[in-house]
């Protein structure tokens, strides 16, 4: 990513430590009780150019999750006609549960499937009025413990389950950016899920003791679940090396899990209302996104 072109330092996510200002988790108080409107200020949108996804035949809209220690605000997005779906976990860029990510959970639920996106910072911050990416990294994003990430999306799988229009014997997931971390993170986490993609998410770097033990990197020879890493050729965020090394390691795993790389795109080229947007790879990507669901029964 030109990082300069948005106003922004070089993020070192190799010394993810000096990001990590406190890795206590304020258990008694939500940061986040409903989702964000519009779009980040830091993701500079070009709204001229953002997709907008009509809700027709759709019923799509905000809902409220059980966690452990409360609820977390959730974005739904579901066929009308009455059914049962195949589940599809969405989440969140660094950005949050923004409007992008709401639209791709409509996107897909044309499609056929029950899309949801929970909010992932509910605890930890409100990424929405914050200036630019290093700080909604550090005063927020490396706060979140993927523990928890993997205990809220369980819980969201169960919040399908129990709508009675999901089936969540199907469940699958996709991710963008720091989702696409994720992405690899829950695919370890949870063995039973369908498939996984991965668009441009962190392989390594991001390790903290406490909060994220472990990298993509560190598992890839025993990933289980077959997950699809769509990545781009030109990104600072993550190196070719680290990618090829990782395309080593899943080769290993049996899982069938694959890495394609668009050459010369940036990090963040299907997130269609910024800068970085690339129309060709984003349509390419998400074709081979839909294949991939599609071939492993999800």
């Amino acid at each position: 990513m030109k990082l300069m072109d948005y106003g922004l330092k070089p993020l070192d996510f190799n010394n993810a430590q000096a990001l990590t200002h406190s890795t206590g988790v304020d258990r008694r108080a939500f940061a986040l009780t409903s989702l964000i409107s519009g779009f980040v200020a830091a993701s500079n949108p070009l709204l001229a150019q953002a997709t907008v996804t009509d809700s027709k035949g759709l019923v799509a809209g905000e809902v409220k999750v059980k966690v452990a220690d409360g609820e977390i605000p959730a974005y739904v997005a579901r066929p009308a006609k009455p059914g049962k779906y195949p589940t599809l976990l969405v989440v969140q860029e660094i950005f949050g549960v923004h409007e992008h990510i709401k639209d791709m959970c409509r996107r897909y639920a044309k499609q056929g499937y029950y899309a949801i996106a929970p909010e992932m910072y509910a605890r930890q911050g409100d990424v929405s009025k914050l200036a630019d990416i290093g700080t909604i990294i550090s005063t927020v994003v490396s706060k979140v413990p993927d523990a928890q990430v993997c205990a809220d999306l369980d819980a969201a799988v169960a919040f399908a389950k129990a709508s009675k229009f999901a089936n969540t014997e199907r469940t699958a997931l996709v991710g963008y950016c720091w989702g696409g971390r994720i992405a690899w993170v829950y695919a370890n986490h949870n063995p039973k899920l369908k498939a996984a993609i991965s668009y441009y998410g962190l392989l390594e770097g991001f390790k903290e003791p406490t909060l994220r033990p472990q990298d993509p990197i560190d598992y890839g020879d025993k990933i289980k679940v077959p997950v699809l890493g769509l990545y781009s050729g030109i990104d600072a965020f993550v190196k070719q090396e680290t990618i090829a090394k990782m395309r080593g390691l899943i080769n290993k795993s049996g899982s069938g899990s694959e890495i394609v790389v668009f050459p010369n795109v940036d990090h963040g080229f299907n997130a269609d209302y910024r800068p970085s947007y690339d129309k060709a790879a984003a349509t390419y990507a998400q074709k081979l996104a839909n294949d991939w669901l599609k071939k492993h029964g999800a």
